[in-house]
């Protein structure tokens, strides 16, 4: 059985209380978590938090990236230093507080929970609790009740473990990147499936998809363009207006330690993620 089957053999939880956007009716505002998943690595997940998060600060919006991969791609992207004990592991176990655990980044606007090695072993600790698959969410009560953010972003793991269907299950929804090739077509539909057991298992019976993000265009190959008209044929409004083209300027912002509306704010690529937060922000309304 390979790791995809595993981790979709899971069992899932009874159902608990779902993960609406919380408004605060005095200050107006409102939280919207938004989980950014695929079981495929290079799709283009991590990328779009950085990316996203920036325009989204920059359109007036604070928003926080909480770093779940142990990889902490994010975490160096938001030009921040990976340490050992600042992430959500110390959280999970119990040996801090989340708000003690926020780094303010070089975005104005963009707060992130960093990532470190020891976020490979919160699956095996998180594993071992009752209610497995809502600890995640249930860390991130005190700070949605906060009202602090307009948005909070969770980087998933490439995978379909134990830490992105916490993430799901603590998510109002799921932002899919997808690339343009074939072979992307299949893990897409693999969380597509997933979303629905998990709303009707009443794991998350709330969750949505926020959409599906076509990434890595190229439009001088035939490929591309018949990968996203075949997902639009299938997903129709599903799927972003907006598709991130391959542009060698968001290939070379994270080594700088920045997004890539700070790098080139001019080329195609951040561009692309300017119309892909005013999306977010016209369907959010």
């Amino acid at each position: 059985m390979n790791e995809v089957q595993q981790n979709q053999s899971l069992p899932l939880p009874s159902p608990q209380s779902p993960s609406p956007s919380l408004v605060n009716p005095l200050k107006k505002v409102w939280t919207r978590v938004i989980a950014v998943a695929n079981q495929k690595g290079g799709v283009g997940k991590t990328t779009t938090v950085i990316n996203l998060s920036a325009c989204l600060a920059e359109r007036g919006h604070n928003v926080l990236v909480i770093d779940l991969d142990p990889q902490a791609n994010a975490t160096s992207g938001l030009g921040i230093e990976k340490q050992s004990g600042i992430s959500l592991y110390q959280v999970l176990t119990g040996n801090a507080k989340i708000f003690d655990q926020i780094k303010k980044t070089s975005v104005k606007g963009v707060d992130i929970i960093p990532s470190e090695i020891d976020m490979a072993g919160a699956e095996i600790d998180i594993a071992r609790t009752d209610s497995y698959l809502h600890c995640l969410k249930n860390i991130l009560q005190d700070l949605i009740s906060a009202v602090k953010y307009d948005f909070v972003f969770l980087d998933c793991p490439p995978s379909l473990g134990i830490i992105t269907m916490n993430a799901l299950t603590a998510a109002n929804s799921v932002l899919i990147t997808m690339q343009c090739e074939y072979y992307a077509m299949e893990g897409l539909s693999v969380m597509t499936s997933l979303v629905k057991k998990l709303r009707e298992s009443g794991a998350n019976s709330s969750l949505e998809i926020e959409g599906i993000l076509m990434t890595m265009f190229d439009s001088r190959t035939r490929l591309a363009t018949e990968v996203v008209e075949e997902v639009k044929k299938h997903f129709g409004d599903k799927v972003f207006n907006t598709i991130i083209a391959r542009n060698v300027r968001i290939s070379e912002s994270p080594s700088h330690g920045m997004p890539v509306i700070l790098y080139d704010a001019t080329c195609v690529g951040a561009q692309n993620y300017l119309e892909l937060a005013n999306e977010i922000i016209e369907k959010n309304k």
